[in-house]
């Protein structure tokens, strides 16, 4: 995330993410899952601006952007307001933690779909511990915020990793994964979105579960090629089984000239890894004439 002071507070531009591999181990006791996953910031942003209120009252406003996501961005999904938003869930965590009976004026711009597996209410839920943090002057460090994180949701956690992590246990243990390179996607947001707890529900764990070092090791390489055929995502079947749109999608994907294609996390967004930038533009054009939703190029956040 890319964090800076404005003149009026503080601006907070929250990635997106894609799973570029994902596999689920176990079901645990607890209801949560056990798993590995390999996250990739992606240049697809909401914009959260954050400014400290007398008030002490946390108040929250959202935009939706439209352009390619329809009249009033309705094609977003369904985003919550008040204080089921992530974003405010976050702000008054932090402010019961640190016992900072603060108020804040928080404005968030929408441009990451819901239900779509991008992480977009994760990254504004970081977003708002960050910069809630910096308003607040409570001085937290990222670790500090990311332990936070993990009692928001099991996603956010990753994006106080500074880009590229690997996650394990239910998501909440994060590790940097270091320097993979700048890729370039392809994504597609089919016209439905899928319910994380149903496609968890649906999923079956692997018996024998999948390596994720041979991904890492052609990344680390720069061997983008072998690491097209390595990206996996154990989620997938259950989302097919859910929505027709999977196959779908997948089907259109297959037919192309890409490295390699995959759902990121329970979905319904699917991607497809290119070669440069113009491929993904290329391949973007081409998708959203078909008629199978929202289709748009992405690369790494920087």
């Amino acid at each position: 995330m890319h964090l800076h002071r404005s003149p009026s507070g503080w601006v907070v531009h929250a990635p997106a993410k894609l799973n570029l591999f994902f596999e689920v181990l176990a079901r645990r006791d607890d209801g949560y899952h056990e798993i590995e996953t390999l996250v990739y910031p992606i240049n697809l942003y909401d914009t959260l601006f954050f400014k400290e209120d007398a008030s002490g009252q946390i108040k929250f406003g959202l935009e939706r952007v439209s352009g390619v996501w329809g009249p009033k961005g309705s094609g977003l999904g369904e985003v919550p307001l008040g204080a089921d938003n992530l974003v405010v869930r976050a702000a008054e965590l932090l402010r019961r933690r640190c016992g900072a009976p603060r108020g804040a004026v928080v404005r968030l711009v929408k441009r990451i779909p819901s239900a779509a597996g991008l992480g977009g209410g994760s990254s504004d839920a970081a977003a708002a511990l960050a910069a809630a943090n910096a308003a607040w002057g409570l001085g937290r460090s990222a670790a500090q915020l990311g332990s936070l994180a993990a009692e928001l949701g099991s996603d956010v956690p990753s994006f106080f990793a500074g880009g590229p992590a690997v996650c394990r246990g239910r998501g909440e243990q994060v590790q940097a994964a270091g320097d993979l390179g700048m890729l370039h996607f392809v994504v597609v947001r089919p016209p439905v979105g899928l319910s994380t707890a149903e496609v968890y529900e649906t999923c079956r764990p692997a018996a024998r579960p999948r390596p994720l070092a041979p991904l890492l090791d052609a990344l680390a390489r720069g061997d983008v090629a072998r690491a097209g055929r390595l990206l996996f995502n154990r989620l997938e079947p259950a989302a097919r089984e859910l929505s027709p749109w999977i196959h779908r999608v997948e089907s259109e994907l297959a037919r192309l000239d890409l490295l390699g294609h995959g759902m990121t996390g329970s979905g319904s967004c699917y991607f497809g890894l290119c070669r440069h930038a113009r491929h993904a533009g290329r391949v973007a054009r081409h998708l959203q004439a078909k008629g199978i939703g929202v289709a748009f190029p992405v690369r790494g956040s920087r």
